[in-house]
């Protein structure tokens, strides 16, 4: 984290997805980091809809979820009071981070089957109000709905209603858990932009050996050219934006994040 922290002012915490986050990791992470440094970190899988498996919840829980057979347990599975103590402690894990001045925003990143229809909207609104003002909430959705012909207007406007930071992509166009690339902001504080590649042939690879395969692309100076000046326009409407390079296979984000700074120049935060 310190060698990674020298070399950019931002980065993306995806464990907290995959289980609850820790506030000691969080106290450890502030310590070895400068005073500018930013995370942000991602909402734990169950909040954003996805399945998830019983062991991934926390130890002293497991014992009182929903003796239903299931493997995978969902959102609309839990018990009210489960939920809440699960938002409770992932507010508090979390919390060093905000108390330092560390935390950007925490990123919902919802499951491809969360659509646009009243029942996803409502789920987007209900963790919306358990966000409201505690922390600054950013949001990427995985499936066309949200920002096809009929619903994009009605989408940002529900965005800016809530104040979620509409999350601008950048990955394969076509299938229904892609999105359009949407350079609009809808959150005065905060831009984020996510680069995940063009690999079309692998958006959806099924049996994959690393996640990271999914998204085994390498942006062009090209590519990385045209973003810089998206980005450049969408800054100049925000107090802040943050680019975030998802392209994780071997060291493609971070070769394509300095060469992206290097597009932006003065424009560019750079590490402390």
């Amino acid at each position: 984290m310190r060698f990674y922290a020298s070399q950019f002012p931002l980065v993306e915490v995806d464990s907290s997805y995959y289980s609850m986050p820790n506030g000691s990791n969080s106290v450890l992470w502030v310590e070895r980091t400068p005073p500018d440094f930013v995370f942000n970190i991602k909402a734990f899988r169950l909040f954003t809809g996805h399945q998830t498996p019983r062991d991934m919840f926390p130890k002293d829980i497991q014992p009182a979820l929903p003796p239903n057979g299931k493997k995978n347990l969902y959102y609309k599975d839990m018990p009210e009071d489960i939920r809440s103590e699960l938002w409770r402690r992932y507010f508090e894990a979390i919390a060093p981070l905000q108390d330092a001045g560390k935390l950007g925003a925490v990123h919902f990143q919802f499951a491809p089957w969360i659509t646009s229809a009243p029942d996803g909207r409502a789920h987007v609104e209900h963790c919306a109000e358990r966000m409201e003002g505690r922390y600054l909430m950013a949001v990427e959705f995985r499936n066309r709905s949200w920002f096809d012909t009929k619903h994009a207007a009605s989408t940002l406007a529900f965005e800016r209603e809530h104040l979620l930071a509409n999350v601008v992509v950048d990955e394969p166009q076509g299938p229904a858990n892609s999105i359009p690339s949407v350079w609009e902001v809808t959150n005065p504080a905060l831009a984020l932009v996510r680069l995940h590649g063009r690999n079309h042939e692998t958006w959806n690879i099924k049996d994959a050996t690393a996640a990271s395969d999914r998204f085994n692309y390498d942006y062009n100076d090209n590519e990385l050219s045209e973003l810089a000046e998206k980005i450049r326009k969408i800054a100049a409407t925000v107090a802040q934006t943050h680019v975030v390079f998802n392209n994780n296979y071997e060291d493609q984000g971070q070769r394509n994040a300095r060469t992206l700074m290097g597009f932006l120049g003065d424009a560019a935060v750079t590490a402390t």
